[in-house]
């Protein structure tokens, strides 16, 4: 026997109402998670890379150095995160920090790789103009 007319209607407008009571859910963590992102990469981690800056007169090889005193930094008054760990993106994977920067040439790149978590894509977080 097949499922008449009304079956998949009926069936239709519940996916729509589903849709419809998820949708705005899921785009409100999207969104806050792209601005936590946003929000490290040019408040927090731009912040102490500063700070390192500012003690060490250049800023650091790697992120790892902001909270573990790098041998060649002689007046590192770290570490530079409270809690004393490097920070992960807000879905979970490292920060790309490299300096000097391919983009930003007389400072850093860093970036996240955003929700997909594969650096070089259209919805990676950088701190340079796309």
């Amino acid at each position: 026997m097949r499922p008449s007319l009304t079956f998949w209607l009926v069936l239709a407008i519940l996916g729509i109402a589903v849709l419809y009571a998820i949708w705005p859910r899921y785009g409100s963590s999207h969104m806050a998670r792209t601005t936590a992102a946003y929000c490290d990469i040019n408040g927090g981690i731009k912040s102490a890379l500063g700070a390192y800056k500012v003690d060490n007169a250049t800023y650091p090889k790697s992120l790892q150095n902001l909270v573990q005193k790098p041998d060649d930094a002689t007046n590192w008054h770290g570490p530079y995160f409270d809690p004393p760990k490097v920070r992960v993106d807000p879905w979970g994977n490292k920060y790309f920090y490299e300096y000097p920067g391919k983009h930003n040439t007389i400072g850093y790149d860093l970036f996240s790789a955003g929700p997909d978590g594969k650096a070089g894509t259209d919805d990676d977080i950088v701190n340079w103009a796309k």
